[in-house]
């Protein structure tokens, strides 16, 4: 840290944006800057500084809304014993609550990098790790005796990959035997897992528009800017082969499922999916209400509005243009059922 005070001296920044790194921030806070600060990757709240993380506690709940919404009726969480995977693992129980599926957690803590000094494991913490690694005895045993089908929630994407990897060591099927779900989104380590991984979106643009307006807004002076906590909500899930619907067992749910999520852009009805798979529509709401627990239309419906939350938070698009895009065609039908769902106004739900 003396390196970086003497670069802050030298430089005399009028703002900084920094990181927030264990062990690191009471020296940074021990320079005493009167400058306008933004800390980055904590929940943490720092006198006169904005703090701004990603909202951990609902990634959970989104990943386990997911999970739970395609029906499994077992589900788990893997976890890396860091602050943001205990959040995450809270988030995802908080969303369970009231419901009776078995449910286990475990976490890894064996995940090391290679060559890494020993003085300085306290790090690793925060490291995005991305090298592979054997899975422990322990999570072994544990992915052995899941109650499958299972989803399970990896606390981010190169513990979605790792798992996947692991699962493909024990001869256990994804997304057949357990579907995974990560976070973050990284469209690298989704796209390099096999099979490609599903992950609860982070609206990394606006995150970081968010961090320079408000440095510009400190900068500024502007009066009644209150410096504390700003937490950024995950946008949807993306969904790929890793938790995707051929998980479902039974062949006209996933047929019924996969028609859905393949026309989700377009405004089809629940007697055109009946059509479709030629099936009797009380039957296919008896099978939807079994394994689901909601009708053909009202899963239709909560599909449309996660598309239209990915949409509202990570694009510019008007509310015109997203409800057509998600099938709606009509923004007042979108803000019905959107407000029916989120309890938010499509409107509300972007700001």
């Amino acid at each position: 840290m003396e390196e970086v005070g003497e670069l802050l001296d030298d430089l005399k920044p009028i703002g900084l944006i920094s990181e927030w790194l264990p062990n690191k921030v009471e020296d940074l806070l021990g320079f005493n800057l009167k400058i306008p600060h933004v800390m980055v990757g904590t929940h943490n709240i720092y006198p006169g500084i904005l703090s701004v993380d990603v909202d951990d506690i609902a990634v959970g709940v989104q990943a386990a809304q997911t999970l739970s919404q395609v029906g499994f009726k077992s589900l788990a969480c893997l976890g890396n014993g860091t602050p943001y995977s205990d959040l995450r693992i809270q988030g995802f129980e908080q969303a369970l609550k009231g419901e009776e599926f078995p449910f286990s957690v475990h976490t890894e803590s064996g995940l090391e990098v290679p060559n890494f000094p020993q003085t300085r494991k306290h790090e690793f913490s925060l490291r995005y790790f991305e090298s592979f690694h054997d899975p422990s005895e322990e999570m072994k045993s544990w992915l052995r005796e899941l109650p499958k089908p299972c989803g399970i929630f990896a606390v981010h994407d190169p513990l979605g990959r790792f798992l996947s990897s692991a699962c493909s060591q024990l001869g256990i099927r994804v997304p057949d035997d357990v579907a995974i779900v990560g976070a973050n989104n990284d469209p690298l380590v989704c796209g390099l897992t096999y099979p490609k991984l599903s992950s609860v979106s982070i609206p990394w643009d606006h995150f970081g528009q968010y961090v320079g307006s408000s440095m510009q807004r400190m900068v500024r002076g502007e009066t009644g800017f209150k410096r504390t906590l700003k937490l950024i909500s995950p946008s949807s899930v993306e969904l790929r082969h890793s938790a995707n619907h051929l998980a479902v067992r039974e062949k006209i749910l996933r047929r019924a499922l996969s028609f859905m999520s393949e026309r989700i852009k377009e405004p089809i009805t629940v007697a055109e999916l009946c059509d479709h798979l030629r099936i009797a529509r009380r039957s296919l709401e008896r099978k939807f209400k079994t394994s689901f627990n909601c009708t053909p239309w009202e899963m239709l419906c909560q599909m449309r509005v996660n598309e239209a939350k990915r949409l509202l938070m990570e694009t510019g698009h008007p509310i015109s243009r997203i409800s057509e895009l998600c099938g709606f065609n009509d923004p007042e039908r979108m803000a019905v059922v959107f407000k029916r769902l989120t309890g938010k106004s499509p409107s509300n739900f972007r700001k």
